[in-house]
């Protein structure tokens, strides 16, 4: 007699199931200027809804946090009422049998602490502290709140000058964001709702590749301010600091200690990713704007920081991180060991070096790693990477890491570096290193602990350490700027601490960053200096945004940039993505929801209008 059967699968499951990928994605979209109660709430009564009931702090306590949550939502709650939801919370956290009750309970808590203010003026205020709009996610999750939809329809009704000016108005480096750029405003595109973000860099792309910033011309600068303004360091901040105040009509010196402008994204990003022909298209355009001059080839010290503020009305430091942080380890100073910094640079200066036959091995996770790893593959070596975590906990984009490993890097993780090897030559021969085992979660990521396990000898010729960098404080310091950790102290208005008239942004400033996040504190502190010089200069591209069409939102797939096939583009620094075909970039255009043209009344655009 049978007594097992194939279990189908409930009727509901697979609609259920549809139906969860549909609420994922709707969570992936949360647009930024979301209340935070409202979310907490949909977190508690989804919560709610999962429990099993075996266990009374989640079977009860949770449903009755959700309604006291809906309470405080719809600003009829009482200060009892939150102290309440504050104590189920703990019940919650602290007595449910499971992760379904005491994650519920432990985000809870997270949220009213950390957004305790809405909390509070929703039952103190009755109203949201956060406010009644949303922006548009991709414009305000851009750093340099650049009018993604605008020059996505501009791209895809065929007039690719008018969205490269279109970007201009915000960012001048169209060219290299369409390159190298992180795009975080595909993080929240509201197009995730119905299939997939929007490929907004790949747009970016195709439209520069069709009107090159070089051909695009720049607005013309207001009438001279007779004002003068100094900036210190020619990357993608001092640049575009250079280039707004310039149109604003001031005279702009820019001050660069290497012979070639552009910073870390000709001397730090390897030119497979970013062609340096391409960044000279957009240095030439920012140099046609107003009355900029530059001073090539000359390091600033203390005195000539003292001259400069003493001589011009206002002075911006923008200088770049070129200092590389070591791993401290014994060995370190030994021939065949060099930072990141020193490799990239190099590279960028026309000076590749040879690695072929050579076992070249790359500490560290990051973005600066993966350039680091890749580009040694391009020198003839035999790579490695040694990192002490796990895969998916490097820093560097997944899509970078994906393009080393198919170009034959070897990924080797959990593996803490302890020392190098030297031979009687007094060159590296080995890496040491101990294996780690995942540990608790720290910071968001599982902390490595050490493996009851014998250290690994990885033998090596070249060992690139890619850790980290900073900068080079000790002449801002001797001027008398304030730097902390490896930063000059500035405040939120890029102000330097001790200054009236000088002002800090980009890496110096925050630490290494990306390359948008340095173009928009140039925006900023070209805003502010003209604001500290006693102007409210505005400027306009000129361009007119194309009406918004009815969108039939079929679900469509995202185009991907194809890329050269990894055996051939392993062999050479030419560029290694290929741009949207005009069917593709027509396509991909028309995805875009167009999120800052529909509403209606007071929020018509859902747009906030960022100076």
């Amino acid at each position: 007699m049978n007594r097992l059967s194939i279990e189908a699968r409930a009727v509901h499951d697979r609609p259920l199931q549809a139906f969860l990928d549909r609420f994922g994605r709707r969570l992936a979209a949360t647009p930024p200027g979301t209340c935070p109660v409202a979310v907490t709430t949909t977190l508690l009564e989804c919560a709610a809804s999962q429990t099993c009931g075996k266990c009374v702090p989640c079977r009860d306590g949770l449903p009755q946090a959700a309604v006291l949550a809906r309470r405080v939502l719809d600003c009829r709650a009482t200060d009892e009422d939150l102290a309440r939801l504050h104590a189920l919370a703990e019940l919650a956290c602290e007595g449910s049998d499971c992760a379904i009750g005491w994650e519920a309970g432990e985000a809870l808590l997270a949220a009213l602490s950390a957004f305790s203010d809405e909390f509070a003026s929703h039952v103190e205020r009755h109203r949201c502290a956060a406010g009644v709009g949303q922006s548009v996610p991709c414009e305000t999750d851009c750093p340099a709140h650049v009018n993604v939809p605008g020059y996505v329809a501009l791209a895809g009704a065929g007039d690719c000058a008018g969205a490269v000016a279109l970007i201009r108005r915000d960012n001048p480096f169209p060219t290299a964001c369409a390159f190298v750029c992180e795009h975080p405003c595909e993080t929240r595109c509201r197009r995730t709702l119905v299939d997939a973000p929007l490929n907004i860099r790949g747009i970016k792309r195709y439209a520069v590749d069709h009107a090159p910033a070089d051909k695009v011309a720049v607005p013309t600068a207001l009438p001279a301010s007779g004002r003068r303004i100094a900036v210190v360091g020619a990357g993608p901040s001092g640049l575009t600091c250079a280039y707004y105040a310039a149109l604003m009509g001031h005279e702009v010196h820019v001050y660069e200690c290497r012979s070639q402008l552009g910073g870390m994204m000709r001397f730090g990003i390897p030119a497979y990713r970013f062609p340096r022909e391409r960044l000279d298209e957009d240095i030439a355009a920012i140099l046609s704007a107003g009355d900029i001059t530059v001073h090539a080839g000359e390091a600033v010290d203390a005195a000539a920081l003292e001259r400069l503020a003493a001589e011009f009305d206002a002075l911006y430091v923008a200088a770049g991180a070129h200092g590389a942080k070591a791993l401290g380890l014994e060995g370190e100073d030994a021939a065949g060991v060099l930072s990141a910094v020193e490799l990239l640079g190099a590279i960028g200066e026309g000076d590749a070096p040879d690695f072929s036959g050579k076992r070249v091995v790359v500490v560290g996770g990051g973005n600066v790693a993966m350039d680091c790893a890749r580009t040694a593959v391009r020198c003839g070596g035999e790579v490695t990477v040694v990192y002490r975590r796990r895969l998916e906990d490097m820093t560097a984009l997944p899509a970078e890491v994906e393009a080393a490993i198919a170009e034959g890097v070897e990924m080797l993780t959990l593996e803490a570096p302890v020392r190098l090897e030297v031979n009687a030559e007094g060159a590296v021969c080995a890496l040491v290193t101990q294996p780690q085992m995942v540990g608790p979660v720290r910071g968001g990521r599982p902390a490595p602990v050490p493996a009851s396990k014998s250290e690994r000898v990885i033998g090596a010729d070249v060992v690139l350490v890619a850790v980290g960098q900073g900068i080079v404080s000790d002449p801002f310091e001797a001027f008398g700027m304030t730097a902390a950790r490896g930063r000059l102290a500035a405040d939120s208005f890029l102000a330097a601490e001790g200054f009236s008239n000088v002002f800090a942004g980009g890496d110096c400033q925050t630490g290494p960053a990306t390359v948008i996040r340095a173009i928009a504190a140039g925006k900023v502190a070209a805003r502010n200096i003209d604001a500290y010089l006693g102007y409210h200069h505005t400027l306009d591209c000129g361009v007119e945004v194309p009406a918004a069409e009815p969108n039939d939102r079929v679900p469509t797939g995202r185009v991907a940039l194809a890329e050269r096939p990894a055996r051939e583009r392993a062999r050479d620094f030419d560029g290694c993505e290929e741009s949207m075909t005009y069917e593709e970039a027509v396509q991909e255009c028309g995805r875009c929801l167009r999120c800052d043209a529909f509403g209606c009344g007071s929020m018509e655009g859902g747009r906030v209008q960022y100076a």
